[in-house]
């Protein structure tokens, strides 16, 4: 009689390091996203959770972790002896926490597989995100119990080189009182970091002896710093300097048009809210599509022309509806109006015979688009999929070069639902520091929904276009990218942060109070 052997799972200790996603190793990523069970401690953000959440397997269970080390360490056997691959993920460094350390040991009496991924220490990785170097001997701890603390040899630390503690914003008048009473100089300075690593950390610097009124207001998980690393902070903080930090943008495009965008945006300390303003449905009736691929396939068209993403994709779900490929474009050129779009057509595994090098519009396509002749191009037709909404300036212009142009309907744009109350609420009175369009339609599409931004937010506009559209409806066009790109809008936005921030500097005091400009880059100098 055969036997079935019981599948063996495995346990897995995961440092979640400081809080930022990005910090995440990758073999902390690995084993999460493995993961049947994850068990996660109450300080690690929701930011990440969301993140891991995202990467997870969709039948993964997460659950935070309750009681004392004893009843996790159940938990996480329990799992492994079920087959189950079982996480505990934890902020910080595993071996920086003693209650994690009394799991792994509880894990190590069984027969439990087990592993330990180091994350990166929380006070560690906050005073570099502050921007205060550690420098000389440095002591670096994550702490539970501020009962725990040796306040003498944290003094020696202080004294000898550079200190930083993570804490509970709670237990900060007793770091404080145990300082002072270990010797430390009150006159040291002192950066406190809250939200460390996270969209809206912010550090303020003091005194030993002032620090605790200075974190009024600071709630959960702080970093304490200490010593000469403090003192060059205005020279090397970067995350809270980005150009766009603490800037909460408006972006009306869908959650899959704006990935790109918002990723831009969160690097240069952004906050991106998105918004969809449009909506894809099929067109109405099928049979102009139909055509459209049948003639691909019989060598009708000499140009396929894709004016969008949502273009690309119609065409290869009504291609997938067919039992068709790539190999299936034999013998087509495909023309892009921009990068975006092209990246689209890459991910099928065909490369672009043509993208404008300048202005990455109708027009920039159609300055680069040879004229029909009737030697070298045989077959003088262009297929050119598009929305129902779309303009004529593309196919009129090939058609004054020779060019015959089945302009056909590939999808349909609607006006998406209106975004929930809060966020309507946001947009007229001031919430979003910065809205960013990139089309025309999504100028008439939010002003439909949710109405008008409010005249304090930077309106930023990817073209020409997209400008004559903001102004009939009342905006103001504060930013406008000399080349029609997403990521040329966001860098023109930062660029324009950046300008802001130089002359609200140079202002005196007295206009910078009186002046209308508005945002974190005005709120920083008032």
């Amino acid at each position: 009689m055969t036997r079935t052997r019981k599948p063996v799972g495995r346990i897995a200790f995961v440092g979640a390091g400081p809080g930022d996603p990005g910090l995440l190793t990758r073999r902390a990523l690995d084993a999460l996203v493995d993961a049947d069970q994850v068990v996660y401690d109450r300080g690690v953000p929701e930011s990440l959770l969301e993140h891991v959440r995202a990467q997870a397997r969709s039948d993964a269970e997460f659950s935070p972790a309750e009681g004392v080390p004893g009843d996790v360490a159940k938990v996480l056997i329990s799992a492994a002896r079920a087959g189950q691959n079982a996480v505990h993920l934890v902020a910080g460094d595993p071996f920086g926490h003693d209650s994690v350390v009394k799991e792994v040991q509880a894990v190590a009496r069984t027969a439990a597989h087990f592993e330990v991924v180091p994350g990166i220490g929380q006070a560690e990785g906050v005073a570099t995100y502050a921007g205060v170097p550690l420098p000389g001997v440095r002591t670096a701890a994550d702490v539970e119990d501020v009962s725990t603390l040796d306040f003498d040899a944290l003094a020696a630390a202080v004294a000898r080189g550079s200190l930083a503690l993570a804490v509970d914003a709670g237990d900060l008048a007793a770091v404080r009182d145990g300082l002072l009473a270990a010797g430390v100089d009150g006159t040291t300075g002192v950066g406190v970091t809250g939200d460390g690593t996270g969209e809206t950390q912010y550090t303020t610097t003091s005194t030993v002896d002032s620090f605790v009124a200075a974190a009024l207001g600071f709630t959960g998980r702080v970093v304490l710093t200490l010593g000469e690393g403090v003192g060059q902070r205005d020279k090397l903080s970067w995350w809270e300097n980005r150009p766009l930090y603490g800037w909460k943008v408006l972006v009306p495009r869908t959650k899959e048009q704006a990935g790109a965008m918002s990723a831009r945006l969160r690097a240069y300390g952004a906050i991106p809210c998105e918004v969809p303003t449009i909506a894809v449905e099929p067109p109405r009736t099928p049979a102009q599509m139909e055509r459209a691929v049948k003639g691909l396939v019989d060598g009708r068209y000499a140009w396929v022309i894709f004016t969008s993403v949502n273009a690309v994709r119609a065409v290869w779900e009504k291609f997938a509806e067919h039992g068709l490929d790539a190999r299936h474009f034999g013998g087509v050129k495909i023309a892009c109006i921009g990068e975006a779009t092209a990246d689209a057509v890459r991910a099928f595994g065909i490369q672009p015979e043509l993208i404008p090098s300048g202005e990455q519009s109708s027009e920039g396509l159609l300055a680069e688009f040879s004229p029909h002749d009737e030697i070298l191009d045989p077959v003088g037709r262009v297929l050119l999929p598009r929305a129902d909404i779309a303009t004529e300036t593309l196919a009129a212009g090939l058609t004054e070069r020779g060019w015959e142009v089945d302009d056909v309907t590939a999808y349909r744009t609607v006006r998406a639902a209106p975004p929930p109350a809060e966020i309507r609420d946001a947009i007229k009175s001031g919430g979003f520091d910065a809205v960013l369009f990139t089309s025309s339609s999504t100028v008439r599409n939010l002003v439909g929904i949710a109405g008008k931004p409010h005249a304090r937010t930077v309106v930023a506009v990817i073209g020409p276009k997209t400008a004559e559209t903001a102004t009939e409806f009342g905006l103001r066009v504060d930013v406008q990218p000399q080349h029609a790109s997403v990521p040329d809008l966001v860098e023109a936005l930062a660029a324009y942060a950046v300008e802001l921030r130089e002359k609200l500097a140079a202002m005196p005091a007295k206009q910078r109070r009186g002046s209308k400009v508005q945002g974190p880059t005005a709120l920083r100098f008032r």
